[in-house]
């Protein structure tokens, strides 16, 4: 994530499938039903029950997010059905305390991010600070310093991936980053440097 998120905030390498326990859910409506019932038992101070829990059949790499509607102050925690399936229940418990803390934000402080405020409390519910992916990207955003290990992956060629020159920089250390795609090894720090890549990558992009 490139710094703190607006009204939607997502976090979530392709693993071996998971164990599945008989009491694991089998259907979306069972993930949704258990997953508003762990959450409950979360020692997290947000009204749990007006929460609103849907399924994302879209999403390519994150495990969940947390949508917040500022003029109702309604949040709802989307989960992702192939992370789940990805990465079973007792692992999939983490992704749901994440979303939790972003839950927590925006009802206490009306917007979330990955910063301090949220690793404190990520910390005491021992959560993820960042939900690990279920499949890889096709490209990556790499930092410049040298002491910074910050990558985070993309599958779209979103506006980052596109104006990496545009003002966007680490979203750990603030340094700038190039992209990297991740089949060709190619890289660019500009715009102009983006469209000849996608010129020459062509089909192979």
């Amino acid at each position: 994530m490139l710094g703190a998120g607006g009204t939607t905030h997502f976090s979530a390498a392709v693993q071996p499938p998971p164990t599945v326990s008989k009491d694991a859910p089998r259907t979306r409506p069972e993930l949704l039903d258990r997953a508003a019932a762990y959450a409950e038992t979360v020692d997290v101070d947000v009204p749990v029950e007006d929460l609103e829990w849907t399924i994302s059949e879209r999403a390519k790499r994150r495990a969940g997010g947390c949508r917040y509607d500022p003029e109702t102050g309604d949040i709802t925690v989307v989960l992702t059905w192939d992370a789940y399936q990805a990465f079973g229940w007792a692992e999939f418990t983490g992704t749901i305390r994440h979303e939790l803390v972003h839950a927590w934000e925006f009802h206490r402080f009306g917007e979330s991010g990955h910063g301090e405020r949220f690793r404190r409390q990520a910390d005491r519910l021992d959560a993820p600070r960042h939900c690990r992916t279920f499949t890889d990207g096709r490209l990556e955003l790499v930092c410049t310093a040298a002491d910074c290990t910050w990558r985070p992956d993309r599958h779209r060629a979103s506006k980052p991936v596109k104006f990496p020159d545009d003002g966007y920089r680490c979203g750990e250390c603030g340094s700038a980053y190039e992209v990297r795609h991740v089949d060709s090894g190619r890289t660019w720090r500009t715009h102009e440097g983006y469209r000849r890549a996608r010129d020459a990558l062509g089909d192979d992009w």
